[in-house]
């Protein structure tokens, strides 16, 4: 009995000293080893065997990792504060220095990310900061991969994520905003009065040309109106002048008629003889 419990122990012992020095490395891994803490190189995919309580493997993540930069209160180079989020991705390169040269490396491009957003943002006025996000990006990220790779990390992305206005910048922006639409659409509408200006003066001088131009015009517009059947009929002006004239000159035609003296006599003697008769 005593046999069974003693070749027990040593079968138990034996596989947790077999778990303990199996090691397996992911495809997207890299393990270090350590070996009575020097530095005895990387370690591809795969198992491996290491000596158990000698030997340690810490495994080291290949992936491209997202980073968020929580939101900044920063002052623009205007005297503006707004408040600006970002987010970065890095990938580790070195996995020797990843470990070796720094403790924690998520932690170190957490805090190193958002003093660099405060630091580059600070040099640009809030309109270049609204504008010119894409040089801002390349800044940022240019500053974080010179640190960042001395400590075998390549920063391959930065991005600003939000970026929040005070609510009184907010409403001044919208007033810029409607003052700039207000100021192009008088400028479209005085083009567009201009270019009718001269289309009409094009018109108006066929129409001095061809006097009957004017007059088929003005048929065209009355009957454009009687159309509607409106109860109002608007004369143009030419046809009225028209009709002016015309009675001025049935007026003289009438008073010219009512001035000639009338001959009838001979007539009136002539039909009383034959009567007579």
């Amino acid at each position: 009995m005593g046999i069974l419990i003693v070749l027990g122990i040593v079968v138990i012992a034996v596989v947790l000293l077999l778990m303990a020095a199996l090691k397996v490395v992911a495809e997207y891994e890299r393990g270090v080893l350590f070996r009575l803490g020097k530095v005895k190189g990387v370690k591809d995919p795969g198992l491996h065997f290491i000596i158990p309580v000698i030997d340690r493997l810490p495994k080291v993540s290949l992936q491209i990792i997202t980073q968020p930069i929580q939101s900044q209160g920063i002052i623009t180079q205007d005297n503006v504060s707004v408040d600006i989020a970002a987010v970065s991705y890095y990938r580790v390169v070195d996995p020797i220095m990843s470990i070796v040269a720094i403790q924690n490396v998520a932690a170190a491009i957490d805090q190193i990310a958002q003093t660099t957003l405060r630091k580059v943002v600070g040099k640009h006025s809030l309109d270049q900061t609204l504008s010119e996000t894409e040089t801002i990006n390349q800044d940022i990220r240019e500053i974080l991969e010179r640190t960042a790779t001395e400590w075998g990390v390549e920063v391959t992305l930065v991005e600003l994520k939000d970026i929040q206005l005070p609510e009184d910048m907010k409403r001044a922006m919208a007033k810029q905003a409607e003052a700039e639409r207000e100021k192009r659409a008088k400028i479209i509408a005085a083009e567009g009065e201009a270019m009718a200006a001269s289309s009409l003066g094009e018109a108006s001088d066929i129409m001095m040309a061809h006097p009957l131009a004017l007059q088929l015009r003005n048929l065209q517009t009355l009957i454009e109106i009687a159309v509607d059947k409106n109860s109002t009929v608007v004369f143009p002006a030419p046809l009225m002048s028209t009709i002016s004239e015309l009675g001025s000159f049935l007026n003289r035609e009438t008073q010219a008629a009512a001035a000639t003296p009338l001959l009838k006599l001979p007539d009136q003697a002539g039909s009383s003889e034959i009567n007579g008769r």
